[in-house]
């Protein structure tokens, strides 16, 4: 016994006409948001030269003068027309590497807590708080070193340093107030802990878990685990991570300003007073003495804006090994 299947039924008019306006307004949608996404991103590309444009151009002046000699000559003394970024950039460069090699660790192990190890009532709590670290404005920070941190590291940190480890040149002889490189330091450790933690806990949360109860079963322990599986397959990750908390660090002006005690020479101790390249501009701007004065503030917002954009592409390099695209290239 045979069937037949109806044929369908030929579309109406106005259902062409109706599926017409569709395909019509599709189209239009998707070059309205080409449009709008084509101009967000050239209107960024623009802000980026016109803020690059600007420093360089103000810098001119200092630059020419001064030359790259500028990045060695510790000499800054406006009144007599002599400007150089070398204590400068030394207090930046410790300042943040100290921060990075005390607060990577502790970003790390903050994330492989919540991501692995924390419950999940705990992780639901912990984690907004550790985030809303990097929500507090740097001023508060400062104004909180200023207070309560100096005064505490004064009367206990250095004293304790310096009696245990005061034979390195870096735990030498404290100075009376706490402002010191070392209590900027630490400042820059708070802040840069929840960049570092918020990324390398969702980098080992995208772990597979079947990797993670692969070699369980094989009898790995938790730290096997950790050591194993999880670390090696986000280092890349975590690498990448630590460098854009390390560009927050190098671009920290007010709350260092206020806590590293403006010091002009190159000390071996931390618990000397020094600056940094941000936190000179943010003190001395607004009051320079003279136009050359000013060209040489913009001239340490060129060397800033270079340690950034190198920080962050060496960051974004590291990054694009870690996904699966360079995976697959290795």
């Amino acid at each position: 016994m045979s069937s037949t299947v109806a044929p369908a039924a030929p579309p109406t008019p106005r259902a062409d006409r109706s599926r017409s306006r569709r395909k019509k307004a599709d189209r239009i949608g998707d070059r309205v948001l080409y449009g709008i996404c084509l101009a967000a991103a050239l209107l960024a590309v623009a802000v980026i030269v016109l803020v690059v444009y600007q420093v360089v151009h103000g810098a001119a002046p200092a630059i020419s003068k001064f030359g790259l000699g500028f990045l060695v000559d510790t000499t800054w003394q406006p009144n007599f027309g002599e400007f150089g970024a070398g204590s400068l950039l030394f207090g930046t460069v410790v300042t943040s590497s100290f921060a990075l090699a005390l607060g990577a660790p502790i970003a790390i192990s903050i994330g492989l807590y919540l991501s692995l190890l924390a419950p999940t009532g705990v992780r639901g709590v912990v984690s907004p708080l550790v985030e809303m670290l990097a929500a507090i404005p740097s001023v508060i920070l400062g104004f909180w070193g200023v207070l309560v941190l100096a005064p505490f590291v004064h009367e206990h940190f250095e004293p304790a340093l310096h009696g245990s480890l005061g034979f390195l040149p870096i735990f030498g002889a404290a100075e009376t107030t706490g402002l010191s490189v070392f209590t900027a330091s630490l400042i820059l450790t708070i802040m840069v802990i929840p960049i570092i933690a918020s990324i390398s806990r969702d980098l080992f949360l995208a772990v597979p878990k079947d990797l993670q109860d692969g070699a369980s079963a094989l009898g790995a322990t938790r730290w096997e685990v950790v050591r194993g599986v999880v670390m090696p397959s986000t280092s890349s990750g975590v690498i990448a991570a630590c460098l854009l908390g390390l560009g927050r660090a190098l671009g920290e002006a007010i709350a260092v300003a206020q806590v590293i005690g403006a010091g002009s020479e190159i000390h071996a101790s931390l618990f000397k007073t020094g600056d940094t390249l941000a936190a000179r501009i943010a003190n001395q701007f607004p009051g320079a003495l003279t136009e050359l004065h000013k060209a040489s503030l913009f001239y340490l917002g060129v060397i800033l804006l270079v340690i950034g954009l190198i920080s962050n592409l060496t960051a974004q390099w590291i990054g694009r090994r870690f996904g699966y695209r360079g995976a697959t290239a290795r």
